[in-house]
C-alpha cells in the first residue's frame, strides 16, 4: 500500500512538472512605444531617425502606435512618394536591429477619394503586413488592433476583426499579462479637458464591447495614440495611456503642454512602470 501511494505521488509530481514545461514565465524587459510620427518629408524622417538612435540600449522591443506616415492627405500623383516614405521608415526601424511591431493609424490609410472599403490599408499592408495581430514577448501577450476601420463615419473594430479577437482571448491563458495597442483610444478626456464637452468622437464606438472581452483576463495596459495629448486613465485595474506624439504638435513644438516624445515601459514580471521621454 505504501509503495502504491509513493508511486502515485511520484507520477503526480512528474505530471505537474511536465505540465509546467509549456508555461511561459513573465520576465523583465524594456520596450518603447512611439506613436504619431506623422512622417511627411525628409526632415521629419530625419527627426524620427534621431529619436530611434537616442533610445537606450536596454530597449529591446519597439512598438508603433500608428499615424506613421501621412498618406491619407496625399494627391494621387504624390502616392509614390508617400509609399517611398513608408519604405524609408521601415528601413529606419530595420536598422535598429531590434524587433518592432507597427500599428496602423487613420493617416496611414489611402486618401478618402481612393478608398473603397477593401483597399483602405493596402500601402500599410504592403510595407508592414497585417493591420491587426498579436505576438508574445517574454511571457506577455501584445494585441495590436486596427482601430481605424469605419462604420457610419465612426471608428470601429469591425466584425471580422472582432471575431478574430474573441477567438484570441478565448485561447489565451487567463493569467497571462496582456497589452493592447490601439491608435484610436478606448478612453480619452481630450474633449472635456480641451473643449469642455463630452463626445464619442475620436474613440472607437464599440470600445466597451471590446474591453468587456477581457473581464476574466489579465489585461494590464492599453497604449493609445491619435490625440497627441498625454493622458493616464486607470479603470478597473487597467492602465490606459495616451502617449502623446513623436511629432508633438505635428512637428511644430508642444501640443497643449505635451512635448514631442515617446513612452518607455519597464516590465517587471507581471508588473510594469513607465516614463514619457521628451
Amino acid at each position: 500500500m505504501v509503495m502504491k501511494r509513493t508511486a502515485t505521488a511520484i507520477l503526480s509530481l512528474l505530471f505537474l512538472a511536465l505540465s509546467g514545461l509549456g508555461a511561459v514565465r513573465a520576465q523583465e524587459f524594456k520596450f518603447a512605444f512611439l506613436t504619431d510620427m506623422h512622417v511627411h518629408s525628409d526632415s521629419t524622417l530625419g527627426q524620427v531617425e534621431r529619436r530611434l538612435k537616442s533610445l537606450p540600449l536596454a530597449v529591446e522591443l519597439l512598438v508603433s502606435g500608428g499615424d506613421n506616415v501621412d498618406i491619407d492627405n496625399l494627391k494621387t500623383a504624390d502616392l509614390l512618394a508617400g509609399e517611398q516614405r513608408l519604405k524609408s521608415l521601415k528601413g529606419l526601424f530595420d536598422r535598429t536591429k531590434k524587433p518592432y511591431r507597427m500599428a496602423i493609424g487613420n493617416h496611414d490609410r489611402l486618401p478618402r477619394d481612393l478608398r473603397n472599403g477593401n483597399n483602405d490599408f493596402e500601402l500599410f499592408e504592403k510595407t508592414f503586413g497585417q493591420t491587426y495581430y498579436s505576438f508574445d514577448h517574454k511571457g506577455w501577450k501584445f494585441i495590436v488592433l486596427n482601430s481605424v476601420e469605419t462604420k457610419d463615419n465612426h471608428y470601429v473594430i469591425g466584425d471580422k476583426q472582432l471575431t478574430w479577437l474573441q477567438d484570441l482571448v478565448k485561447n489565451t491563458a487567463k493569467d497571462q499579462p496582456l497589452v493592447i495597442i490601439s491608435h484610436v483610444p478606448f478612453l480619452s478626456v481630450y474633449y472635456p479637458v480641451l473643449e469642455g464637452r463630452y463626445t464619442a468622437a475620436d474613440t472607437f464606438v464599440n470600445q466597451k464591447q471590446v474591453f468587456d472581452l477581457f473581464k476574466a483576463h489579465s489585461l494590464k495596459l492599453v497604449l493609445q495614440g491619435h490625440m497627441h495629448l498625454y493622458e493616464e486613465i486607470k479603470v478597473k485595474g487597467v492602465q490606459f495611456i495616451t502617449a502623446g506624439a513623436v511629432s508633438g504638435n505635428w512637428w511644430h513644438g508642444a501640443f497643449e503642454g505635451t512635448a514631442p516624445g515617446h513612452l518607455e515601459v519597464d516590465v517587471h514580471g507581471k508588473d510594469f512602470s513607465w516614463k514619457y521621454v521628451k
